[in-house]
């Protein structure tokens, strides 16, 4: 057995040390190399925040009785401008017919609340799809005896047979449990902004 040589214990401990920290340096750097793909792919793409943000409407051309569909976050969202004479049918239609006739289990921002469930009367604004099965209702704003007796308007989904007023709430003894959601919306002079809240005073 050879004794080691002056100095040479010294060396070896120096370059180990070497080794071992050269080593870390090349590990954190392929860590940095493998970690910054992957966190990138986890940021929403342009597209992505391009249908998450506010849609902005101009609504100064619908006629009244039409309806303008517009996309928000995948979600078709109805605009109606609603006549006087849908207005007075809604609001005179019997509340003991409807399933929550004062949006108590139904989603809509606070100052939509009311029973033509809107900031301005003449303008209805509700996500499009039944709250049953997500089905895309029917919009069939006139009195059909088709859809049931006494039904003042408002939209029919023909897949099971739900139907609703024309703020959009559910009638009893169908399958959608809920009234159509209300997303959330504000007027901006003669644009409506889908996406962002109404300031309430």
């Amino acid at each position: 057995m050879t004794e080691p040589r002056e100095g040479e214990g010294g060396a070896n401990h120096s370059r180990r040390r070497f080794l071992i920290a050269a080593t870390s340096i090349m590990g954190v750097v392929g860590a940095a190399g493998v970690a910054t793909p992957f966190v990138a792919a986890w940021r929403p793409s342009a597209r992505t925040r391009a249908a998450a943000a506010p849609v902005r409407v101009d609504i100064s051309r619908l006629e009244p009785g039409q309806r303008l569909t517009v996309e928000w976050r995948g979600l078709p969202v109805w605009i109606i401008s609603r006549t006087p004479e849908m207005l007075a049918r809604t609001e005179a239609g019997e509340v003991s017919r409807l399933a929550d006739p004062t949006s108590q289990r139904s989603r809509q921002p606070d100052y939509a609340a009311g029973e033509l469930r809107s900031i301005r009367p003449e303008i209805g604004v509700l996500v499009g799809l039944c709250t049953h099965l997500g089905c895309s209702p029917l919009y069939r704003p006139e009195p059909e005896a088709a859809v049931t007796a006494d039904w003042p308007g408002g939209f029919f989904c023909p897949c099971h047979g739900s139907y609703f007023d024309l703020a959009g709430r559910v009638y009893r003894n169908v399958p959608a449990p809920t009234n159509l959601d209300v997303p959330p919306y504000r007027f901006d002079g003669d644009d409506l902004i889908v996406g962002e809240d109404a300031e309430v005073a």
